[in-house]
């Protein structure tokens, strides 16, 4: 009998309780309230990006779940490309564009989870929680918030790291999200990555713990 394929062939070869989640960062931004979007989602993207980093060096899978804008007929690579040479926010997407080792997951409609392999690679990568960011938090990120936690996944959504057209629709998101879905919508310089199994804790109780263990 052939061995249980444990990484999709290949496809999913990291283990981790967190996954790091960019949901539709890489965008045209080709629609009527693009302006009042791209004021909140320029100062966000460097947030998100250091955040990204601290992921990485972590080990936590980074995951972009992204419509393809129109761009049906081609891959997700030329979807980057469109968004970077045509989109009006192009240097957010240039400061968030996939790299080598990030995994993507392409979705038809709002939620991440309607109609795609999110939930396969998730359960492939062993995750436990997710960590939602992105655009916009009273749409797409909501809507993977809700069917994420009918799956039973512990949800962050750092506060810093998602917009919405509007600060007011952003935070009725996050609100929602926290009374509701019980998610953490703590600020991402909070979150800390500890060890190679994902553990998170405040910064403050991290330093609390180091001073009890001082001599």
């Amino acid at each position: 009998m052939p061995e249980k394929n444990i990484d999709l062939h290949g496809s999913a070869p990291d283990k981790h309780r967190f996954a790091l989640l960019l949901i539709d960062v890489i965008n045209d931004f080709d629609f009527p309230e693009a302006d009042q979007l791209l004021k909140h989602a320029r100062p966000m993207a460097r947030i998100l990006l250091r955040l990204k980093r601290r992921a990485q060096e972590a080990g936590v899978p980074v995951i972009y779940v992204n419509d393809n804008f129109g761009q049906w007929k081609s891959d997700f690579q030329r979807t980057v490309d469109h968004c970077v040479m045509q989109g009006r926010g192009r240097d957010v997407v240039k400061l968030l564009r996939p790299e080598e080792s990030d995994y993507f997951v392409l979705k038809p409609k709002h939620s991440g989870f309607f109609s795609t392999t999110l939930e396969t690679l998730l359960r492939y990568l062993e995750t436990q929680t997710l960590i939602l960011t992105g655009i916009a938090g009273n749409f797409c990120v909501l809507f993977t918030a809700n069917d994420a936690y009918m799956r039973d996944f512990n949800l962050l959504v750092p506060s810093d790291c998602t917009v919405s057209n509007t600060k007011k629709e952003n935070d009725l998101a996050l609100r929602l999200m926290k009374k509701f879905l019980k998610a953490d919508t703590r600020s991402s310089s909070r979150i800390v990555f500890r060890d190679s199994k994902g553990k998170l804790e405040q910064r403050r109780r991290s330093r609390r713990n180091t001073a009890r263990s001082k001599p």
